[in-house]
C-alpha cells in the first residue's frame, strides 16, 4: 500500500507527502505561500506571471523570474523534482489518491447538497459536517492577498451552505436533531443576518418542538431588521411560514 499523501491547507499547514512529513522544511514564508498556491490550483494550469502576482502582490521583484526560479528551486529541493517539474510553467505533482483539504471541502458540500436535492436527509448530514469543519478552519491566517481573500470567500460560502445543509436535513429528520438545526440555523443568523433562510430554519425548529411564541419572535426580529436597515419587508416563502405559524396557534 502506497503511504498517506494529505495536504491541510486550512488552519494549521500541514503537508504529508508519501507518510512523511514537510510543512517545517518548506523554505520560510513564501516558500510556504508557494507551495499552497500551487497545492491549491493543482488542477488547473497557472502561468509564471500568475505566480508572481500571487506571491507579489504588492511589490514584484526587480527580477521577477530569477526570484520565482529561486523559490521554486528551494522547494524543489525539498520535495524533489517528481513533485516541483523543472520544465514548464509552475506545478505541484501529487501521488494519485492524494487528499487535499480544500478540494475535500468542495466535494463533500456538493455531495450534501446533491443528497438534499433528492431528500436522502441522512446521506446530507456527514458530508455537510466534513466540508463546515474544514471549512470554518480558515485559510493562511496573518496573511493577506486577493487570491488568499478570494479563497477565503469561498470558503465562508462553503461554511453558509453547509449550515443550510446541515439544517434543513436535520429538520427533515426531526426529533433529537432538531437540536442541531436549532444551531446551524443560529450560526447561519449570525454569520448573515439578513439571509432569510436562517430565521425560516429557526422557526421551523422552534415550532416542530412546540415553541410556536419563540419562532413569532425569530419572525418579529426578522421583519424589524429588514424594516428599519432596508426598508423591506421578508421574502414572499418567509411571510408564508409565518401565517401557517399563525393559523397553528
Amino acid at each position: 500500500m502506497q503511504p498517506a499523501t494529505r495536504l491541510q491547507l486550512c488552519g494549521r499547514l500541514v503537508v504529508t507527502i508519501e507518510g512523511r512529513r514537510y510543512e517545517h522544511a518548506l523554505p520560510a514564508r513564501q516558500g510556504r505561500l508557494l507551495f499552497v498556491y500551487l497545492a491549491a490550483n493543482r488542477r488547473r494550469p497557472v502561468s509564471r506571471a500568475e505566480v508572481i502576482d500571487a506571491i507579489w502582490p504588492e511589490r514584484t521583484p526587480a527580477a521577477p523570474d530569477a526570484a520565482l526560479n529561486a523559490l521554486l528551486s528551494k522547494l524543489r529541493r525539498v520535495l524533489g523534482r517528481e513533485r516541483i517539474p523543472p520544465r514548464g510553467e509552475p506545478t505541484l505533482v501529487l501521488p494519485a489518491g492524494s487528499f487535499v483539504d480544500l478540494e475535500a471541502a468542495a466535494e463533500a458540500i456538493h455531495r450534501a447538497e446533491s443528497a438534499v436535492r433528492t431528500h436522502a436527509w441522512p446521506q446530507a448530514w456527514a458530508p455537510a459536517r466534513v466540508a463546515l469543519h474544514t471549512a470554518l478552519r480558515g485559510f493562511l491566517p496573518g496573511e493577506q492577498a486577493p487570491w488568499i481573500d478570494e479563497q477565503r470567500r469561498r470558503l465562508e460560502e462553503i461554511v453558509l451552505r453547509a449550515y443550510e445543509c446541515i439544517a434543513v436535513s436535520s429538520l427533515a429528520l426531526g426529533g433529537s436533531e432538531l437540536d442541531a438545526a436549532k444551531r446551524a440555523a443560529t450560526a447561519l443568523i449570525e454569520r448573515t443576518p439578513y439571509r432569510e433562510s436562517g430565521y425560516r430554519y429557526l422557526i421551523e425548529a422552534l415550532r416542530q418542538e412546540g415553541n410556536g411564541a419563540e419562532a413569532l419572535l425569530v419572525y418579529e426580529r426578522l421583519r424589524t431588521l429588514l424594516r428599519t436597515q432596508l426598508g423591506a419587508a421578508p421574502s414572499p416563502a418567509t411571510q408564508e411560514l409565518h401565517r401557517r405559524l399563525l393559523q397553528s396557534r
